[in-house]
């Protein structure tokens, strides 16, 4: 049987914002995740359906706090929390130290995870050019 840990996964990237581990286990995506700072992800989303995460996910907390705009209302998962947010939904907030389990159909995460990097790499060149020399 398939398995992983936070320290047995095989891509481990540091995001700037948000640290994290993944392995992918028979088409879904394991991802340890650790905000460092607080991220309103919206403009990261942009280009997405509707500038939301297309993808859903299952997870739980174990410290921490995460916020969520799905439209119509907000979702706010703390410690202790296992949790599902549907398709359409925007992180807005994240309490910096929130350490937290996420699982996720990879092939839709990869989806969104594309756009999030290109939208990052656009705004850290753009801030780089406005930067003062």
């Amino acid at each position: 049987m398939p398995k992983v840990s936070r320290t047995t996964a095989s891509k481990i990237q540091d995001h700037g914002p948000i640290s994290e581990a993944r392995e992918d286990l028979e088409g879904t995506a394991v991802q340890f995740l650790t905000a460092k700072q607080d991220l309103d992800a919206t403009p990261l989303m942009k280009g997405l359906p509707d500038d939301r995460c297309s993808s859903p996910h299952w997870g739980y907390v174990f410290k921490g706090r995460l916020t969520f705009d799905c439209g119509d209302h907000e979702e706010v998962f703390e410690a202790g929390d296992a949790f599902y947010i549907g398709p359409g939904h925007i992180p807005t907030s994240s309490e910096p130290g929130t350490e937290y389990l996420q699982f996720s159909p990879a092939e839709e995460l990869d989806v969104v995870s594309e756009v999030l990097m290109r939208n990052a790499e656009a705004m850290q060149a753009q801030t780089m050019q406005s930067a003062p020399q």
